[in-house]
């Protein structure tokens, strides 16, 4: 058992697979030599060479378009888009192809790719650099979305998205890439893409959340304990297929809940957990659900950042009104 950050518990899956299995590439701008903008694939190209880690030109759609052709040819490639702000070159491929394949051929083929950019803002950089894209994704049929929260997930996550036989768009929250360090047993286990995550248990409310936001939740909730509230804390981490199941019990339990993530809030990704509990647990719920996040607004440039972030006061404000309300 290792410490390990977040890019580097990636760095460690994708060295698990492709010692695991040889038909794994990965493949992505600057991925190589350098290992990668963040350093998510360093030491590959010197462990595997250049058949199996590849340097691409500055072109999305190709990438995605050449890892579909690979994975149907029995390949698991694994490509990498630097920034999620330049996935979106990615998803007429990702949409009209990959996502296609297994009806398209009626199960002669499957498309075992994995799409994975740093996502999400919190690092100051310029546009285009920080976006939440995972909606748009979730919402294309035969596309598995996963956004972990923790090193340990991470590692676990991959290897599963890298293993599963259909295409898996893997979003590693920016933020968290260095901001913690955790204990990763790099035993090959994967996690199943199917399951939320019960990080914190609660009789008072439910706060679920994905990705980077994980953490100010995880504050909040720390912060109610001093107001004698006890908050349940639910990583989403596989947005699809999602788990509602757990959501769905935990709010008969608690009847109260906040949805807490970074993307703009019309049509973002709380909108359908909103509606699932509505469907499934209305008569559970003692207080309207409230949503926290970003605004609908472009992502802004550093000086103002921080004032589109969701963060903890938000956080609580939201807990302090549903936990009113009568």
């Amino acid at each position: 058992m290792t410490e390990l950050s977040l890019v580097q518990a990636v760095n460690a899956a994708l060295r698990r697979a492709m010692v695991e299995n040889d038909r794994v590439l990965v493949l992505g701008e600057d991925v190589g030599i350098d290992g990668g903008v963040f350093r998510a694939t360093d030491g590959l190209f010197s462990s595997f060479g250049a058949e199996r880690v590849l340097d691409t030109p500055i072109a999305e759609a190709s990438i995605a378009g050449v890892s579909i052709g690979l994975a149907a040819q029995g390949f698991r490639p694994v490509a990498e888009i630097q920034f999620t702000g330049f996935a979106y070159a990615c998803i007429d491929q990702m949409l009209n192809h990959a996502s296609r394949m297994r009806s398209r051929t009626r199960g002669r083929l499957t498309c075992p790719m994995v799409l994975r950019a740093p996502a999400g803002g919190g690092i100051k950089a310029i546009e285009h650099h920080s976006e939440s894209p995972e909606a748009m994704f979730a919402h294309i049929p035969g596309l598995k979305v996963v956004m972990p929260s923790s090193p340990a997930r991470a590692y676990s996550l991959l290897l599963s998205a890298i293993r599963d036989p259909d295409p898996v768009v893997f979003l590693e929250p920016t933020r968290l890439y260095r901001a913690a360090r955790e204990d990763v047993t790099d035993d090959g286990a994967g996690l199943p893409i199917d399951r939320c995550f019960t990080l914190r248990s609660g009789r008072d409310l439910t706060i679920v959340s994905w990705g980077a936001m994980i953490k100010e939740a995880l504050e909040a909730t720390d912060r109610l304990a001093s107001e004698k509230i006890e908050a349940e804390v639910i990583d989403v981490a596989t947005l699809k297929p999602l788990d509602s199941a757990t959501i769905l019990a935990s709010v008969a339990r608690t009847g109260r809940l906040v949805i807490v993530h970074e993307a703009p809030m019309t049509c973002g990704y709380g909108a359908e957990i909103a509606a699932r509990v509505c469907e499934g647990a209305i008569t559970s719920l003692l207080a309207p659900i409230e949503r926290v996040t970003g605004y609908d607004t472009m992502m802004p440039y550093l000086r103002t950042e921080a004032a589109y972030m969701p963060n903890v006061g938000r956080i609580l404000d939201a807990v302090r009104r549903t936990m009113a309300f009568a």
